[in-house]
């Protein structure tokens, strides 16, 4: 039976951590797992194969040294396992095979495909809205990571930084970019407490509260105002303007979800699409004010109801991303012209929608559904016997606020 020990290795650069390693020895063949845990002399314990966590450590070294001991205790644990298997297959083996296997990735070992297969259990629970929650942070996520895996040891604070960096770029709220880190904080700690990572506390440096909305709405005067201006006719600026109109017509409807309509969503009176953010499929009745813009812009060789994406098939993203920087260019250009009380952006509308329905008393429950709140607690409660008649009613009704 192959035997395993912890060995230290200590810097050759005085008062500079050393590092860890593990050795395998079988029929007297010696091979050496490294590892990337760093420790100062005074913090190893060769005789009990164990971390020191003295008294004496900074308050900072601590949770460090913990996270250590509990990863050294789970790769023990793992190796004891894949030398147990190797000894009942019965057949021959060597040190080297036992290290190939430890060092071999599992699916396990991988943090998105560890979250796709905790969003599938959660579905099979009946945990939907959870679920969704889930998939909408794994889907930022991909894109961060553009393609590229993650394995477990990867996910760390430096990285958990960049990624808050790229969403802040985006130019995602603060509270948004939270639900993110929040959710894939929820993630990553069921993973810890499966064994399949020690917890290294990625999300520690990162924001994960919730922070008081900065007002992003305007009123229905000032919405008169936007919507009255006057703009050079097929100018970048009238374009800005009428997507921000289009947004508002169509309950709120975020940008990316209007980049990506295709003509196709529309059937008869009612224009079925699903959410990107959230997958969540939302339906609402086709407006004439909504068709007016859409005529405006039709362009019989795109499959897309508005031309935000002008190659389809070619790098959409970065299509989508530079049209949306113009968009909230030229939008903000107007606000200031106009002298609103907020900055205005694309994601004013969607503000503005529930602010103007709420204020003509439409219900918490028809709003949030008919924006596609999936994750609020009292919107599912309504849920059971919503119909889509409250939601086509709410819209009618603020849209005849600013007629």
């Amino acid at each position: 039976m192959a035997s395993t020990k912890f060995k230290f290795r200590a810097s050759t650069v005085p008062e500079r951590q050393g590092t860890l390693f593990i050795r395998v020895i079988h029929q007297r063949m010696v091979r050496q797992i490294s590892t990337s845990y760093k420790l100062y002399p005074w913090e190893w314990d060769a005789e009990k194969q164990s971390v020191v966590i003295s008294q004496e450590s900074f308050p900072f070294r601590s949770p460090y040294l913990h996270a250590v001991q509990e990863a050294l205790q789970r790769d023990a644990a793992r190796l004891q396992l894949i030398i147990l298997a190797l000894d009942h297959s019965r057949k021959a083996y060597l040190a080297k095979d036992v290290v190939e296997r430890f060092l071999k990735k599992e699916p396990s070992d991988d943090f998105p495909q560890f979250a796709e297969r905790l969003i599938r259990q959660k579905k099979e629970e009946g945990h939907q809205s959870l679920a969704t929650k889930y998939q909408a942070s794994l889907n930022s996520l991909h894109r961060f990571l553009n393609g590229r895996p993650l394995p477990f040891e990867e996910v760390n604070a430096s990285l958990m930084l960049s990624y808050e960096a790229y969403l802040k770029n985006r130019g995602l709220c603060p509270n948004t970019t939270s639900f993110y880190m929040r959710n894939l904080q929820t993630i990553y700690n069921l993973a810890v407490k499966q064994g399949l990572t020690a917890q290294w506390h990625p999300f520690a440096p990162v924001y994960t509260g919730v922070a008081k909305t900065v007002k992003r709405a305007v009123n229905a005067q000032e919405f008169q105002q936007i919507k009255s201006a006057e703009l050079s006719p097929n100018s970048a600026a009238a374009m800005s303007r009428d997507i921000f109109l289009f947004s508002f017509y169509a309950c709120g409807m975020s940008l990316i979800d209007i980049a990506n309509l295709k003509k196709s969503d529309l059937q008869g009176e009612y224009l079925t699409y699903c959410r990107q953010k959230t997958g969540q499929q939302i339906r609402i009745h086709w407006e004439p004010c909504m068709q007016q813009l859409v005529n405006k812009y039709q362009n019989d060789d795109s499959p897309y109801l508005f031309s935000l994406i002008a190659r389809p098939g070619t790098d959409e993203r970065r299509q989508y991303q530079s049209r949306i920087r113009l968009i909230n260019h030229h939008l903000k250009k107007l606000g200031e012209q106009l002298q609103l009380s907020v900055k205005l952006t694309s994601y004013v509308a969607r503000h503005s929608w529930a602010s103007i329905a709420k204020s003509q008393n439409v219900p918490i429950a028809a709003i949030s559904e008919a924006m596609g709140h999936t994750s609020e607690r009292t919107t599912r409660i309504y849920l059971k016997w919503f119909d889509n008649a409250l939601v086509d009613s709410a819209n009618r009704k603020v849209l005849s606020i600013i007629e």
